[in-house]
């Protein structure tokens, strides 16, 4: 098949023009998108297109194209039409296409793909952005719309607030540090005429504090004796009672033993009241002193020299919804994920890791799962048919990996010493993200961008990828981690997380910049990778709350978080500078 990026046969070489700058009665519609003119030698009746004689020929080997009917040339219609989406509204301009493709730096991108709303060059075309599975135009077709068009007035508009937004950030800000810093000098004013009240304000609170404690005395004494002489009445009263019931029981006097019972039932009652508000040794606490050790420092904020607080004090439970509280990472240990058997430097695009502290790199670069010994640091490797995106753990001794070049879901068995492959799934996109839970899959495409919930033999409980208005949700879900109420998938190209839960319906959603890999915590936060802001940030349960808890991480990618030694594991990619630096897997410690 003719595609774009690659030379037409040479058996057309005479009648081939380029630029339309020669011209057929009937031409194949294919080859005209990529700016190649060759005669019309067939004609696809289920796509309604001309084709030439090389993309006659090879049609129907994509498995997708398979059984489109085709109609030889003389057979096909004689008449070319003209599809709006392909019909040239202005003609390329000499250097017009000079911006490098992002995936594919030696091409220029000539071609706009409308489903994933990218600029793409003829290679994406070829292998990815598919004329079958999306909608996709030579950008000189559609390019002359867009001269003094609403979308181009629109666009210049939206660039005008957000310059006048960040100018008016930047000039609110310097007001607010002006005022900033003149507050801050009469701060500073006033410690130093503070401290000179600092000793006689040290024997003031001094004071308070051990009124505090001899008032505390004087309480629990007084709940003492509260007790002693409530507890004293109700036992004698029972008592009474108690010796009545008896009596009238040995006299046989039915009447007055029944009255007597119930006045006793009713006494009972009445007493278990009183005793439920008498004070317990739960109401009774031992105490210690806690010195201030701020008080010199920061007096002017303390309201007392220490305090007073229980030595059983209980320790406050976690909220039901974490909030995006900050945590402490130390400086992280390298790993080399690189072996002695790679023939290029390293992509770690995902990581798992078991409580045996063995990590699992894919490495896509190198069509290759890797098994890293954190203790010694030794690398165990198991070569695939193609690049691993992502990768997790499904029991004690087994894996899954996707596969998107292959469209494929490999399950592998692990061992302390090995590597080896078991089955595998076919699915039906470019999968890429994926992650365990209780049996379930959830699995992240980009070709069709989706996310699938699946049981661990292939078989599709729920498919997501329109919003309840019918607009696509994703453009890139790269990377999706799970739990048991609910699924996370990131879309870097959207600059947002998204939260769903296991029917399929989205609950919450929050902005960050380029996000890449995530890891759930413990208490049901998230660590998101901010891939495009060089940042780590920890996102709330519900997706409501976020903070940046590590900056300046050079591209961090892929993640994953061991529970069992509070380790988190970062990759790194970055097309910046020298790729060696991608061989590394840093390991931070929470402290």
């Amino acid at each position: 098949m003719a595609v774009p990026g690659k030379k037409a046969s040479q058996k057309f070489s005479s009648t081939l023009s380029q630029g339309g700058a020669e011209d057929f009665d009937i031409y194949c519609e294919i080859c005209d998108r990529a700016d190649i003119r060759l005669p019309a030698f067939g004609y696809c009746l289920d796509c309604e297109e001309h084709l030439c004689q090389s993309c006659f020929n090879t049609y129907r080997r994509p498995k997708p194209l398979r059984h489109h009917q085709l109609l030889d040339k003389d057979h096909m219609p004689q008449k070319q039409k003209l599809h709006r989406s392909y019909k040239s509204t202005s003609s390329p301009q000499t250097g017009d296409f000079i911006k490098p493709c992002t995936k594919h730096s030696k091409e220029v991108i000539k071609f706009y793909c409308h489903d994933h709303n990218a600029l793409i060059c003829s290679v994406c075309v070829t292998l990815e952005h598919t004329p079958t599975s999306c909608h996709v135009d030579y950008i000189p077709d559609i390019s002359g719309q867009i001269l003094d068009s609403r979308e181009f007035k629109e666009t210049l508009k939206d660039i005008d607030k957000l310059t006048n937004k960040c100018s008016k950030i930047t000039s609110d800000l310097k007001q607010r540090v002006a005022k900033s810093t003149s507050s801050l000098k009469d701060a500073i004013a006033e410690i130093d005429n503070f401290r000179k009240e600092i000793n006689k304000r040290l024997d003031e609170l001094e004071k308070e504090v051990k009124d505090t404690a001899t008032t505390l005395q004087q309480v629990n004494n007084k709940k003492l004796k509260t007790t002693e002489t409530t507890c004293d009445d109700i036992n004698k009263s029972l008592q009474a009672s108690a010796d009545t019931l008896k009596h009238l029981n040995s006299n046989k006097k039915t009447d007055q033993l029944f009255t007597e019972l119930k006045r006793a039932q009713q006494l009972i009652q009445d007493n278990n009241n009183i005793i439920s508000q008498l004070s317990t040794i739960n109401d009774i606490d031992e105490y210690i002193f806690e010195p201030n050790q701020d008080i010199k420092k920061f007096f002017q904020d303390q309201k007392s020299l220490g305090t007073l607080s229980s030595k059983n004090k209980k320790q406050p439970a976690e909220p039901k919804n974490p909030t995006a509280v900050a945590m402490k990472l130390s400086t992280p240990r390298n790993f080399n994920a690189k072996s002695s058997s790679d023939k290029s430097d390293c992509w770690i695009t995902g990581i798992a890791v078991s409580p045996q502290n063995q990590i699992f790199a894919a490495d896509f670069n190198n069509d290759s799962i890797k098994m890293i010994d954190i203790n010694s640091g030794t690398i165990k490797q198991l070569k695939l048919d193609s690049g691993p995106w992502d990768i997790t753990i499904v029991s004690s001794d087994s894996l899954a990996v996707t596969l998107p070049d292959s469209k494929t879901i490999q399950f592998i068995s692990f061992s302390p010493d090995s590597l080896s492959l078991k089955n595998k799934l076919k699915v039906d996109g470019e999968c890429h993200g994926i992650s365990h839970h209780q049996g379930k899959l959830a699995v992240t495409f980009v070709n069709p961008a989706k996310l699938q919930i699946m049981d661990s033999k292939g078989n599709t409980e729920v498919k997501v990828y329109k919003d309840s208005k019918g607009d696509k949700i994703f453009i890139y879900p790269w990377f999706v981690t799970t739990n048991s109420h609910s699924i996370y998938v990131s879309d870097c190209y959207k600059h947002v997380v998204l939260r769903f839960n296991w029917q399929g319906e989205m609950i919450g959603s929050v902005g960050i910049i380029g996000p890449s890999g995530i890891t759930l915590l413990d208490d049901g936060s998230l660590l998101v990778n901010g891939y495009n802001s060089d940042c780590i940030y920890r996102v709330s349960d519900d997706c409501k709350d976020s903070k940046t808890i590590l900056e300046d991480v050079d591209s961090p990618y892929a993640a994953c978080w061991c529970a069992d030694n509070s380790i988190l594991c970062v990759s790194r990619r970055n097309i910046r500078s020298d790729d060696s630096d991608n061989n590394y897997i840093r390991l931070y410690k929470m402290m």
